[in-house]
Protein backbone atom coordinates (compact mmCIF):
# COMPACT_ATOMS: atom_id res chain seq x y z
CA UNK A 1 0.00 0.00 0.00
CA UNK A 2 1.40 3.37 -0.87
CA UNK A 3 2.26 5.77 1.94
CA UNK A 4 -0.35 8.42 1.03
CA UNK A 5 -3.16 5.84 0.97
CA UNK A 6 -2.03 4.36 4.30
CA UNK A 7 -1.97 7.84 5.84
CA UNK A 8 -5.46 8.55 4.51
CA UNK A 9 -6.81 5.27 5.94
CA UNK A 10 -5.06 5.92 9.28
CA UNK A 11 -6.60 9.42 9.45
CA UNK A 12 -10.06 8.30 8.34
CA UNK A 13 -11.59 7.78 11.83
CA UNK A 14 -10.53 11.26 12.97
CA UNK A 15 -11.52 13.02 9.73
CA UNK A 16 -14.74 11.15 8.91
CA UNK A 17 -15.85 9.74 12.26
CA UNK A 18 -15.55 6.11 11.16
CA UNK A 19 -12.87 3.60 10.22
CA UNK A 20 -12.53 2.23 6.70
CA UNK A 21 -14.07 -1.04 7.87
CA UNK A 22 -17.09 0.78 9.32
CA UNK A 23 -17.55 2.64 6.02
CA UNK A 24 -17.25 -0.63 4.09
CA UNK A 25 -19.99 -2.11 6.25
CA UNK A 26 -22.25 0.88 5.58
CA UNK A 27 -21.67 0.67 1.83
CA UNK A 28 -22.17 -3.10 1.84
CA UNK A 29 -25.70 -2.53 3.15
CA UNK A 30 -26.45 -0.05 0.38
CA UNK A 31 -25.01 -2.29 -2.35
CA UNK A 32 -24.46 0.44 -4.95
CA UNK A 33 -23.77 -0.77 -8.48
CA UNK A 34 -21.89 2.37 -9.58
CA UNK A 35 -18.87 4.00 -8.01
CA UNK A 36 -20.29 7.55 -8.11
CA UNK A 37 -23.52 6.43 -6.42
CA UNK A 38 -21.42 5.37 -3.42
CA UNK A 39 -19.32 8.57 -3.53
CA UNK A 40 -22.40 10.80 -3.68
CA UNK A 41 -24.10 8.82 -0.90
CA UNK A 42 -21.09 9.29 1.39
CA UNK A 43 -20.83 13.00 0.54
CA UNK A 44 -24.55 13.81 0.78
CA UNK A 45 -25.71 11.50 3.55
CA UNK A 46 -22.60 11.47 5.74
CA UNK A 47 -20.80 14.76 4.90
CA UNK A 48 -17.63 12.93 3.88
CA UNK A 49 -15.28 15.02 1.73
CA UNK A 50 -14.82 13.99 -1.90
CA UNK A 51 -11.30 12.61 -1.39
CA UNK A 52 -12.32 10.34 1.47
CA UNK A 53 -15.61 9.37 -0.23
CA UNK A 54 -13.76 8.39 -3.41
CA UNK A 55 -11.19 6.36 -1.46
CA UNK A 56 -13.85 4.60 0.63
CA UNK A 57 -15.94 3.76 -2.45
CA UNK A 58 -12.89 2.44 -4.30
CA UNK A 59 -11.62 0.33 -1.42
CA UNK A 60 -15.07 -1.02 -0.60
CA UNK A 61 -15.16 -2.76 -3.97
CA UNK A 62 -11.88 -4.59 -3.40
CA UNK A 63 -12.10 -8.23 -2.46
CA UNK A 64 -11.81 -8.27 1.32
CA UNK A 65 -10.32 -11.37 2.80
CA UNK A 66 -8.94 -10.29 6.16
CA UNK A 67 -10.59 -12.03 9.12
CA UNK A 68 -12.16 -8.74 10.23
CA UNK A 69 -13.56 -8.13 6.76
CA UNK A 70 -15.05 -11.63 6.60
CA UNK A 71 -16.82 -11.16 9.94
CA UNK A 72 -18.02 -7.66 8.94
CA UNK A 73 -19.46 -9.05 5.73
CA UNK A 74 -21.29 -11.82 7.61
CA UNK A 75 -22.96 -9.31 9.93
CA UNK A 76 -23.38 -6.40 7.49
CA UNK A 77 -27.16 -6.76 7.48
CA UNK A 78 -27.38 -8.47 10.85
CA UNK A 79 -25.72 -5.96 13.22
CA UNK A 80 -28.12 -6.80 16.05
CA UNK A 81 -26.38 -10.17 16.28
CA UNK A 82 -22.90 -8.70 16.86
CA UNK A 83 -23.18 -8.59 20.68
CA UNK A 84 -24.02 -12.31 20.62
CA UNK A 85 -21.12 -13.03 18.26
CA UNK A 86 -18.64 -11.06 20.40
CA UNK A 87 -19.81 -12.80 23.59
CA UNK A 88 -19.43 -16.21 21.92
CA UNK A 89 -15.90 -15.36 20.76
CA UNK A 90 -15.00 -14.06 24.22
CA UNK A 91 -16.36 -17.27 25.79
CA UNK A 92 -14.53 -19.53 23.32
CA UNK A 93 -11.22 -17.72 23.86
CA UNK A 94 -11.55 -18.34 27.61
CA UNK A 95 -11.51 -22.10 27.00
CA UNK A 96 -7.77 -22.15 26.36
CA UNK A 97 -4.82 -20.43 24.75
CA UNK A 98 -4.72 -23.05 21.98
CA UNK A 99 -8.05 -21.97 20.41
CA UNK A 100 -7.75 -20.75 16.84
CA UNK A 101 -10.55 -18.51 15.55
CA UNK A 102 -10.90 -18.81 11.76
CA UNK A 103 -13.44 -16.58 10.00
CA UNK A 104 -14.69 -17.87 6.66
CA UNK A 105 -17.11 -16.36 4.17
CA UNK A 106 -20.33 -17.43 5.95
CA UNK A 107 -19.20 -18.66 9.37
CA UNK A 108 -16.43 -18.65 11.97
CA UNK A 109 -14.69 -21.90 12.91
CA UNK A 110 -13.23 -22.44 16.36
CA UNK A 111 -10.45 -24.99 16.27
CA UNK A 112 -8.22 -26.68 18.78
CA UNK A 113 -6.60 -29.60 17.01
CA UNK A 114 -9.93 -30.13 15.28
CA UNK A 115 -12.91 -27.85 14.82
CA UNK A 116 -15.08 -28.01 17.92
CA UNK A 117 -17.59 -25.26 17.15
CA UNK A 118 -18.87 -23.15 14.31
CA UNK A 119 -20.59 -19.76 14.64
CA UNK A 120 -22.97 -18.81 11.84
CA UNK A 121 -25.42 -15.91 11.56
CA UNK A 122 -28.38 -18.01 10.38
CA UNK A 123 -31.05 -15.32 10.14
CA UNK A 124 -31.35 -11.63 11.01
CA UNK A 125 -32.42 -12.64 14.51
CA UNK A 126 -30.48 -15.84 15.21
CA UNK A 127 -26.97 -17.27 15.35
CA UNK A 128 -26.57 -21.00 15.00
CA UNK A 129 -23.75 -22.42 17.10
CA UNK A 130 -22.57 -25.74 15.75
CA UNK A 131 -20.87 -28.08 18.22
CA UNK A 132 -18.98 -31.33 17.68
CA UNK A 133 -19.44 -34.13 20.21
CA UNK A 134 -18.83 -37.84 20.41
CA UNK A 135 -21.93 -39.91 21.20
CA UNK A 136 -24.17 -37.19 22.65
CA UNK A 137 -27.94 -37.15 22.37
CA UNK A 138 -30.12 -34.18 21.53
CA UNK A 139 -32.39 -32.16 23.80
CA UNK A 140 -34.99 -29.45 23.28
CA UNK A 141 -32.13 -26.94 23.09
CA UNK A 142 -29.20 -29.06 21.85
CA UNK A 143 -30.54 -29.93 18.41
CA UNK A 144 -29.17 -32.16 15.66
CA UNK A 145 -26.65 -30.49 13.36
CA UNK A 146 -29.27 -29.48 10.79
CA UNK A 147 -27.73 -27.34 8.02
CA UNK A 148 -24.19 -27.91 9.38
CA UNK A 149 -24.22 -31.49 8.10
CA UNK A 150 -21.07 -33.38 9.06
CA UNK A 151 -19.14 -30.24 10.10
CA UNK A 152 -20.86 -30.46 13.49
CA UNK A 153 -22.93 -33.05 15.32
CA UNK A 154 -25.25 -30.60 17.12
CA UNK A 155 -26.42 -27.00 17.01
CA UNK A 156 -27.86 -24.48 19.41
CA UNK A 157 -29.97 -21.57 18.21
CA UNK A 158 -29.02 -18.31 19.94
CA UNK A 159 -31.20 -15.20 19.78
CA UNK A 160 -29.89 -13.21 22.77
CA UNK A 161 -26.66 -12.75 24.73
CA UNK A 162 -28.47 -14.27 27.73
CA UNK A 163 -28.69 -17.55 25.79
CA UNK A 164 -24.93 -17.88 26.40
CA UNK A 165 -25.56 -19.30 29.86
CA UNK A 166 -23.91 -21.95 32.07
CA UNK A 167 -25.52 -24.79 30.11
CA UNK A 168 -24.17 -23.51 26.79
CA UNK A 169 -20.73 -22.82 28.25
CA UNK A 170 -20.64 -26.40 29.58
CA UNK A 171 -21.38 -27.70 26.06
CA UNK A 172 -18.65 -25.49 24.61
CA UNK A 173 -16.18 -26.80 27.22
CA UNK A 174 -17.16 -30.39 26.42
CA UNK A 175 -16.73 -29.87 22.67
CA UNK A 176 -13.39 -28.14 23.31
CA UNK A 177 -12.18 -30.96 25.59
CA UNK A 178 -12.95 -33.63 22.99
CA UNK A 179 -11.31 -31.79 20.09
CA UNK A 180 -7.77 -32.97 20.87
Amino acid sequence: MDKALKTMIDNMPEKTGKSLQQWKTILAKENFSKHMQAVNFLKNSHNVTHGFANTIATLSKEKSETPEDLVSQQYAKKESLLPIYHKLIETVKELGTDVIITPKKTSVSCIRKKQFCLIKPATKTRIDLGLKFKDKGTTDRLLNSGPFGTMCTHRVQITAVTDINDELIKWLEEAYDTSI
